[in-house]
């Protein structure tokens, strides 16, 4: 699946993750270091299990819970117009 940034939205790393910027509505969104990998791995080409299943690595989170939470996550992106496919 490809994903894109939406126009006028921009990311930026911090030290605990990432925030996206829609500069459209001025609105900010703060992703904490698993959702910004998510939405990393997303950006770069990945499906949303191998997206999630990447940036759990280490933790101790179960396969399945790391992709529904992507899921959840890309549906949240999608639904604030922040990505496109």
């Amino acid at each position: 699946m490809s994903l894109n940034l939406a126009d006028g939205v921009s990311i930026a790393e911090t030290d605990d993750g990432a925030v996206l910027l829609d500069e459209r509505s001025g609105r900010y969104w703060r992703l904490n270091s698993s959702g910004a990998r998510v939405l990393q791995g997303l950006l770069a080409g990945r499906d949303a299990r191998e997206a999630a299943v990447d940036a759990a690595g280490s933790a101790r989170v179960a396969p399945e819970q790391a992709a529904q939470d992507a899921a959840g996550l890309l549906a949240k992106l999608r639904a604030a117009g922040l990505v496109t496919p």
